[in-house]
């Protein structure tokens, strides 16, 4: 008994750690690049690095350890059950108690270990992750300003450098544009020729500028004008940090504890009770009734928080009950019916989960029931399967039934191929060709296509959910606090799966790859094929060929489709966040540069009738960057007659240095430098991830025109074609890993294959962070990691017995 316990008990231990591990890593794959950056730029030392990558874990095992547990107890009795030794056990008088006893064990613990940390360790580690990050948020801020970007998340304060010039652990500027919008009719300008951005404190920051000027309107005289030069000047910059936020607005839930997320939630209830409601006017009645539902929509915020503090954990024990059944149910699927089946389950759970949340939240059902919900039907249908598994041996009623079905279905489809490959076998066999000649494909390329495919399908279909669960649960806060609808959820997700798709695509090719011929070398297929004349090399090219054609669907994917999502996405996360209401299209933008380098700055831009209201643009010197030109209008429309913008009731001043060589006022007028039309106020502004190729470098050749540094943009053009290529490369480095350590199977295959994941996500992310530091050339930053893991897999390959 207690060997058969132990026995179990590694079979399932086994796959559950790889898959921690696994669902861990591709969680945390988002975060490397930037932890890889602050290292390469030295802007945050590495103990801070480390320690943010720590805890960053507690609040990922929060999700993973529920699935990790599933993919144990599934894919290790799905493989017992393949092998026929759940047969033997039980003709030898053991029935599903063994199992259920034996499961339970590691089930319990880890629960244990998840409410541990989901009570406990994921709280303070959130709460010293935000401590952490306010600390670093001023080392940070000089890189996140990005050159020809205007930057406004300081507030009422608007900045644009044209260049920026990394260099040791903060960035320098060239051309800096500085505007206070306190009084965002009358906007005080700051331009200088150089300007860094220093910190005194993690709440305090200071713009240092040197040869430039300060310039505004006299606000007692708005006719008159103030011009200060200076050659070098310090202007003071206060950071919010996270903890300070409106007295009743929400907390961060995933800092607080249990004693707090009850406390903050009875008094949310009590304050929404005791809100008086006026009798008149309408308008107060309503802004009463309003605040009410916020204060109880906040009361249930905090009660779902704490209820999902041992919802989560217990998933642990009810997906371990349905998984039993399931997985001594597969006999013939084996571990890629485990597979399988995790995927199916952990969607459908996290479906009713994500359902009951958002009753809750509408307050439709209670906050402990609708956390509670997908729990509470999970242990109901695993109570059912253990009853029927118990009573019917190997099968789970109509389950098995349906697989079977669907199994032979599949079988008498692939029975009528063969028999046209005969035919040709025998044709050629008759012209004296070998059977390994030119022939393509054979049925074994069929075999093996159908495999690595199967395998791929599921692989990728596994990491997506676990990716998307994982978006979900990180914006729950934002969810709740925003109110936001689940189609509005739903469109966010599905627009966001395209990307994800690019970039877990290589991983799962390579860990198909390793499944694929790990599990055909573990059961001497491979040695089989070489016996009838077979080379690997001729056995592996039709995987080699189809991730070629993966690379290139990735790299058409990318140009065709995925800039559209992410631009799409990108606004439908803004307004998750609730950030406020923003396009890609320029119209809604108040800060433009003109086609000659000026800057518009406009208060409202109609594109119906091409109309600006409150505009001001400013002329520089190309080669000083000082303000030449200041144009102020109450309005402005084009005139299609001439081709122009026609300002109305402003006034034009044209400086040099610290004098005014001209000052007027019109009532109309219009200007030759001026030559934008109304289009490019329309027109989009994307990122690198919003672009194809060929628009990325379109856009890149006009800024080397102007001059600026466009290192970041050129290495994300050369990644544009080299990552799609990484998935060939990964396909071929597998092979000989798959092949040498093939006695291990799937689960060495698995194993090797985050290994390598690892080594080489940490190095594209060293060498990308290097090309964006501009200490390496772009195309070796991004073309490194293909040439590397390139001849890597070559020179193994070669090596290989084949």
């Amino acid at each position: 008994m207690r060997i058969l316990t132990r026995y179990i008990l590694s079979e399932v231990i086994s796959h559950g750690f790889l898959g921690l591990v696994v669902f861990t890593f591709i969680i945390f794959m988002r975060d490397l690049g930037r932890l890889l950056e602050l290292i390469v730029r030295n802007s945050a030392p590495l103990p801070s690095v480390a320690e943010i990558f720590f805890l960053t874990l507690p609040t990922t095992f929060t999700v993973t350890l529920p699935m990790a547990v599933l993919v144990g107890i599934l894919i290790g009795l799905s493989r017992l059950a393949a092998d026929s030794e759940v047969t033997a056990m039980r003709a030898s008088g053991f029935g599903v108690g063994l199992f259920l006893r034996a499961v339970s064990v590691f089930a319990i613990a880890v629960w244990a270990l998840a409410m541990l940390n989901s009570i406990y360790i994921a709280p303070k580690s959130a709460a010293a992750l935000a401590g952490l990050q306010d600390r670093l948020k001023s080392s940070q801020a000089s890189f996140e300003i990005q050159p020809r970007v205007f930057y406004e998340e300081f507030k009422n304060t608007v900045l644009y450098v044209q260049d920026a010039i990394p260099e040791g652990n903060r960035s320098l500027w060239r051309g800096v544009f500085l505007a206070d919008t306190t009084d965002p009719s009358a906007p005080r300008i700051t331009v200088a020729d150089r300007g860094v951005l220093l910190t005194d404190s993690p709440e305090n920051l200071r713009f240092h500028l040197e040869d430039g000027s300060q310039q505004e309107l006299v606000p007692k005289a708005k006719d008159q004008y103030s011009i200060t030069t200076f050659e070098g000047t310090d202007i003071p910059i206060q950071v919010p940090g996270s903890s300070e936020r409106a007295p009743h607005d929400l907390l961060p839930v995933a800092q607080l504890t249990l004693h707090e997320l009850l406390a903050n939630a009875k008094r949310e209830h009590k304050a929404s009770v005791e809100l008086p409601i006026p009798a008149a006017p309408p308008e107060a009645r309503e802004m009463a009734f309003h605040a009410r539902s916020y204060d109880e929509l906040k009361s249930r915020y905090y009660a779902i928080e704490f209820h999902r503090r041992f919802g989560l954990p217990a998933a642990c024990l009810v997906l371990a009950m349905v998984g039993i059944p399931l997985g001594l149910s597969a006999r013939k699927g084996g571990k890629s019916t485990g597979f399988v089946l995790t995927i199916a389950l952990v969607f459908v759970y996290y479906v009713f989960s994500l359902l009951g949340v958002s009753l809750a939240r509408q307050g439709r059902v209670s906050p402990w029931f609708g956390v509670w919900a997908g729990n509470i039907i999970f242990f109901l249908c695993g109570l059912v399967l253990l009853w029927k598994s118990d009573r019917m041996p190997g099968e789970v009623g109509s389950f098995a039934a349906l697989w079977t079905w669907l199994e032979e279905k599949w079988q008498a489809i692939v029975a009528l191929r063969p028999n046209r490959w005969q035919r040709q076998d025998s044709v050629s066999r008759g012209q004296g060709k070998k059977r390994f000649s030119a022939r393509f494909p054979l049925i074994l390329d069929d075999m093996i296509l159908r495999d690595f495919v199967m395998y791929l399908a599921m692989i990728l279909s596994s990491l997506l959910i676990l990716a998307l669960v994982f978006t979900f649960f990180e914006l729950f806060t934002d969810i709740v606090r925003n109110k936001v609808s689940v189609l509005l959820l739903m469109e966010y997700l599905l627009n966001l799966s395209p990307s994800l798709i690019y970039q877990m695509t290589p991983i799962a090719v390579m860990l198909s790859v390793l499944i694929t011929f790990g599990l055909m070398e573990n059961s001497s297929e491979l040695t089989a094929m070489k016996a009838t004349g077979i080379s690997l090399y001729r056995a592996t090219l039709p995987v080699i060929i189809l991730s070629g054609i993966f690379a290139a669907g990735l790299f058409v994917f990318d140009q065709v489709y995925i800039p559209h999502t992410n631009r799409r996405q990108e606004i439908l996360r803004n307004e998750i966040k609730g950030k406020p209401a923003q396009t890609y299209l320029q119209a809604n933008r108040q800060w433009i540069v003109g086609g000659n380098d000026e800057i518009y700055y406009y208060q409202v831009f109609d594109p119906d009738t091409d109309e600006f209201h409150g505009i001001s643009v400013f002329e520089f010197d190309s080669k000083t960057f000082q303000l030449t030109k200041r144009i102020s209008a109450i309005q402005a429309h084009w005139e299609p007659s001439l081709k122009k913008f026609v300002f109305e009731n402003g006034w034009v001043r044209s400086l040099k240095g610290a004098s005014i060589q001209e000052y007027r006022t019109f009532d109309v007028a219009t200007f030759n430098e001026l030559h934008e039309d109304p289009s490019y106020f329309k027109k989009e502004v994307r990122q690198s991830q919003e672009m194809d190729y060929e628009q990325l470098r379109n856009y890149i050749d006009d800024l080397q025109q102007s001059g600026f540094d466009t290192v970041r943009l050129r290495v994300q053009l050369e990644k544009k074609i080299s990552y799609p290529l990484i998935t060939l490369v990964m396909a071929v480095l597998a092979i000989p890993f798959a092949v040498m350590g093939g006695r291990g199977g799937a689960l060495a295959g698995v194993a090797t294959a985050i290994g390598i994941a690892v080594i080489y996500i940490g190095t594209a992310g060293l060498f990308e962070a290097m090309g964006n530091a501009n200490q390496l050339p772009a195309m070796l930053a991004a073309w490194s990691p293909d040439l590397l893991f390139g001849l890597a897999a070559g020179y193994m390959l070669l090596r290989v017995p084949t």
